[in-house]
């Protein structure tokens, strides 16, 4: 077996594979994307070359700004509201065991199961002014609601809330994985040691859960920018361009403006920023280890 391994001829056909998937899926398109960045190529015709005049609108582009205002409060959601609810909640489901454990797991898992296209009509009809859920628990309440949502002042924030929600069912279920996999006897010896379970949680659960917290957390900011889906189908970054977000703009520049050369700028300013939260989230999770 070593032998074989040690071939050069099978090192390289076992690598081949994943190679060509590396160049041809995600490579090359990129390199493609790099070189229409460059040109006022509209999908169809003639290919111009315009040099760096796209990049150059980006910046003066007020709605790419508010596109990455919008992607900057949603990673600050994911961050502050959505991970420390789906770390805590993967560690008190760690406790529950038994079948209530699965029960439980599988519940907060659902939505990510579920079509985004049925979640977005389903915030839809909550949304409603007329006969949305959330009006009618309002009134309940005694509370005269006849509040749109989804009108310019409550847009924003009604879309946060979507996306946190949505993605709730992943962030607990990697941080799920990540407590089970942590040694079992350091909690022993911690009860042993008369340490409760908010020190336990804090000096052993927390120290450990590192290297997936920084996976999370880098995952978290990449979705906030390339949050595309759900948007599109709820709002379509409407009213106005105060929904927008980065990847959502991308598409609607490329494929319904016919700004094909314009929208792969976007693409390479966005392949940028996600290599650059990449290295600095590195940074910062290393810097706390030292």
């Amino acid at each position: 077996m070593h032998k074989l391994y040690s071939n050069r001829k099978v090192i390289f056909s076992l690598i081949l594979p994943g190679m060509l998937l590396f160049v041809f899926a995600i490579l090359f398109p990129i390199i493609l994307s790099a070189y229409y960045g460059f040109t006022d190529y509209s999908g169809m015709g003639k290919v111009t070359f315009v040099g760096f005049d796209n990049y150059v609108a980006i910046i003066k582009d007020s709605v790419f700004w508010r596109a990455m205002e919008n992607s900057l409060l949603l990673a600050i959601g994911f961050i502050c509201i959505q991970h420390p609810l789906a770390i805590i909640t993967a560690a008190v489901l760690d406790k529950l065991g038994g079948r209530a454990e699965g029960f439980f797991r599988c519940v907060y898992f659902i939505p990510n199961v579920i079509s985004v296209a049925v979640i977005a009509y389903l915030w839809k009809f909550i949304y409603n002014p007329d006969f949305g859920l959330l009006n009618n628990v309002l009134r309940f309440f005694g509370k005269e609601a006849d509040i749109n949502w989804l009108s310019q002042d409550y847009a924003i924030w009604s879309v946060l809330v979507v996306l946190i929600w949505h993605g709730f069912g992943w962030g607990m279920l990697i941080y799920y994985t990540g407590i089970k996999n942590i040694d079992p006897t350091l909690y022993e010896a911690a009860a042993i040691d008369g340490a409760d379970q908010k020190n336990t949680f804090l000096r052993i659960t927390l120290p450990l859960m590192k290297p997936v917290i920084q996976i999370n957390v880098t995952m978290a900011i990449i979705s906030a920018l390339k949050q595309m889906e759900t948007v599109y189908l709820l709002t379509a970054g409407g009213p106005g361009d105060r929904t927008q977000f980065v990847a959502n703009y991308l598409y609607q520049q490329a494929f319904k403006a016919f700004r094909y050369g314009y929208g792969n700028a976007i693409g390479v300013v966005f392949i940028i920023i996600c290599l650059f939260v990449t290295v600095v989230t590195n940074n910062i999770f290393k810097e706390k280890e030292v």
